[in-house]
């Protein structure tokens, strides 16, 4: 299992959430632990991350040094989340 660092903005953004999403959100952040890897990841263009879905959601993340780093995550049809990338 590796290690999990999260970054504020994502403490903030699971603590704004109704149980059912904090869960299925937590449970996507969990299972990247296992190899850092998902089925439905895609690698963003012109960044050093990779994205994947929960739900209504969007994780975006990258594995560096045998850790798995939580860099936003947010609403997957609204484009904040990726101008907060910028």
């Amino acid at each position: 299992m590796l290690p999990l660092y999260i970054t504020r903005q994502v403490k903030n953004f699971l603590a704004t959430l109704d149980a059912k999403q904090y869960a299925q959100i937590t449970r996507k952040i969990f299972s990247l632990l296992e190899d850092g890897t998902a089925n439905d990841a895609k690698k963003l263009q012109g960044y050093d991350y990779l994205r994947v879905d929960a739900g209504h959601y969007r994780i975006i993340y990258k594995v560096e040094n045998n850790c798995v780093y939580v860099a936003l995550a947010g609403k997957r049809n609204d484009g904040e989340i990726y101008k907060a990338l910028k």
